[in-house]
């Protein structure tokens, strides 16, 4: 198992290979950062705000005085385990809902796709504002609204695989075996869907690291005393003039996880060179 990993990895390009040591970087970052971080989250370590690098800070203070690396390390694990979350439980329900209307057709898929088109045409933006003025900030409650409004994108591309699947010898002769709805949708046309699945949930982890930190840069994401990595953006903004790293290292870690995530999708798209 270990050298097919080896050969799968050595099998990318570079750039697959740069984006996949972003993506193992942040993944390490968000399990362990809390544990090795020098401080606690809320912890004032320096009367001078925006300070530079030191032996106390490494990365220098935030506008509170706080420990610019300490609120990183705290903050990745809500952006990454966040998106990752949501993105999980968006092509989970996605799939499952295109599955059922792959196969059942008929009404079913057609209450089913409509739902999802009008799931889709609501602005991502004005549906998460609506909810979190409706019933207030909780990680809980943003991990699900992630998923809501990604669940139709997810439920669009299984869907088209799935019917094409459901149309296959295969699949035919386990329906002729008498075989029931979740059998054939588990066993022989899931399997089938794997390899374009995983990339998708892939773009969804990236669409929804900007979506949360889009929602943080606005006050309605992660709240007081954590962050997330778009919250240390939005709160240290007055130090940008100052070139602080408590605006800057945050903004370059979003970028680096998603430009990561995003080589690594490209890298693994089935039929690109590897």
């Amino acid at each position: 198992m270990r050298g097919g990993i080896l050969a799968a990895v050595r099998s990318l390009p570079v750039s697959g290979r740069v984006g996949l040591a972003l993506v193992i970087f942040w993944l390490l970052i968000a399990a362990i950062g809390p544990i090795i971080a020098p401080y606690s989250v809320g912890a004032f370590v320096d009367r001078t705000v925006f300070s530079g690098m030191s032996r106390a800070s490494w990365l220098g203070s935030d506008y509170l005085g706080r420990d610019v690396l300490s609120r990183l390390l705290w903050g990745a694990r809500y952006t990454v385990f966040l998106a990752l979350g949501a993105a999980m439980l968006a092509v989970a329900v996605g799939t499952s809902l295109a599955l059922v209307a792959a196969i059942r057709g008929g009404w079913v898929d057609e209450v089913l796709s409509r739902s999802m088109d009008t799931l889709t045409s609501i602005p991502s933006k004005i549906f998460a504002l609506v909810l979190i003025a409706a019933f207030g900030s909780s990680i809980l409650l943003l991990l699900v609204i992630a998923a809501i409004i990604y669940v139709p994108g997810n439920f669009r591309i299984a869907r088209a695989l799935a019917v094409n699947l459901n149309t296959l010898d295969f699949v035919q002769v386990a329906r002729a075996r008498g075989e029931g709805t979740i059998y054939i949708a588990w066993r022989e046309i899931l399997p089938n869907m794997i390899h374009p699945l995983l990339t998708d949930m892939g773009l969804r982890f990236v669409f929804i690291v900007l979506l949360l930190s889009g929602l943080s840069f606005l006050g309605l994401g992660v709240q007081p005393p954590h962050a997330d990595l778009g919250s240390l953006v939005r709160e240290n903004v007055s130090g940008l003039t100052e070139g602080s790293f408590a605006i800057i290292v945050p903004a370059i870690a979003i970028a680096t996880l998603t430009v990561g995530a995003n080589l690594l999708i490209d890298a693994l798209k089935p039929g690109g060179k590897a």
